[in-house]
């Protein structure tokens, strides 16, 4: 088991690249392995855990030091910010201390490359996180499909199992790589630039990446993206930025989903709005339907500021 955040032993493994384009990525960049069947590996005990690339120093993963506490007479379980009690059996935990602490400085390490090729391609990416069925997927095909038209796009999609998400993304035009993680929870950082480099070029455009469903561990690892953005559906009710902050405040932008259910529905949106403000005072906030279309025109604005923000940074950059 993984002494980061709990995934359990798993091979991700991303497949090669069905792109409707000529030229691969992978052509461009000469260093990458032409091994499509490659699987990536996610190590976990002590053997190769400093190839194993897990995220940020603050990433706190509650689930590890489980502890009761009083809380208004009633015993709750607690897995707050206290010190790593994960037990591994044949290793002390000062061991175990060491060893995150290292994935986390390699997974850093990482993103920072992912984020500096980013930068050198003129590419802005954003990285999707939600719990699973919020609509992320139907949200990208539609997005991809009105994108595409003005610049390069492309997607990364993470899934434990199946290439579904991929296909639908295909289908509507662009190209697409699937990272299957297995048993894994989240996408890291070196999983992201190896499929990258198996996407064709998307030198000025957009690669989106929709991580692994869940509102817990993709919140903390860092992928080298310009920033997050959460999708929460209406359906999901109003108080998941109080139960999930830390995905609420590692995100840029709080998407909020399925508005056209909102007349069948107990939703308040103000108090949503009011929640996610609360864990991230700057967040912003837009309310589409990605079955409808509604909203979609403030996301398009939205990415059109952060490309210009882009811009500004590739600039900078080349002076």
């Amino acid at each position: 088991m993984c002494t980061v955040c709990g995934c359990t032993e798993g091979t991700p493994s991303t497949e090669c690249a069905k792109t409707h384009d000529a030229e691969s990525h992978a052509r461009y960049y000469t260093h990458v392995q032409d091994d499509c069947d490659r699987h990536y590996a996610h190590p976990h005990g002590d053997q190769g855990l400093q190839r194993s690339y897990h995220a940020r120093d603050s990433h706190s993963h509650h689930h590890r030091s489980v502890h009761h506490q009083a809380h208004g007479g009633q015993a709750l379980l607690s897995g707050g910010a206290g010190p790593a009690a994960l037990k591994v059996t044949g290793m002390s935990r000062e061991r175990v201390i060491q060893i995150e602490r290292d994935i986390l400085g390699k997974n850093n390490g990482i993103a920072a490359d992912n984020r500096a090729l980013f930068v050198a391609d003129d590419l802005l990416v954003f990285n999707l996180v939600s719990s699973p069925g919020a609509g992320k997927t139907t949200l990208l095909v539609r997005a991809v499909s009105e994108l595409k038209r003005s610049r390069p796009v492309g997607v990364i999609e993470g899934d434990q199992q199946t290439s579904s998400d991929a296909e639908r993304i295909r289908a509507a035009g662009v190209s697409a790589i699937q990272v299957n993680t297995g048993k894994g929870c989240h996408l890291d950082a070196a999983v992201i630039g190896e499929a990258y480099r198996r996407l064709p070029r998307l030198t000025g455009g957009i690669l989106f990446i929709e991580n692994v469903g869940n509102l817990v561990c993709p919140a903390a690892f860092d992928l080298g993206e310009a920033c997050k953005i959460v999708v929460l559906s209406i359906t999901e009710g109003e108080d998941k930025p109080l139960k999930y902050p830390d995905m609420f405040a590692a995100s840029s932008l709080m998407v909020i989903n399925k508005i056209d259910l909102a007349p069948l529905l107990e939703f308040d949106l103000g108090k949503t709005i009011e929640y996610a403000r609360r864990v991230s005072p700057k967040i912003d906030v837009l309310v589409v339907s990605a079955r409808t279309g509604e909203g979609f025109g403030e996301l398009y604005a939205w990415i059109d500021r952060q490309a210009r923000h882009q811009r500004h940074v590739v600039e900078d950059k080349r002076r």
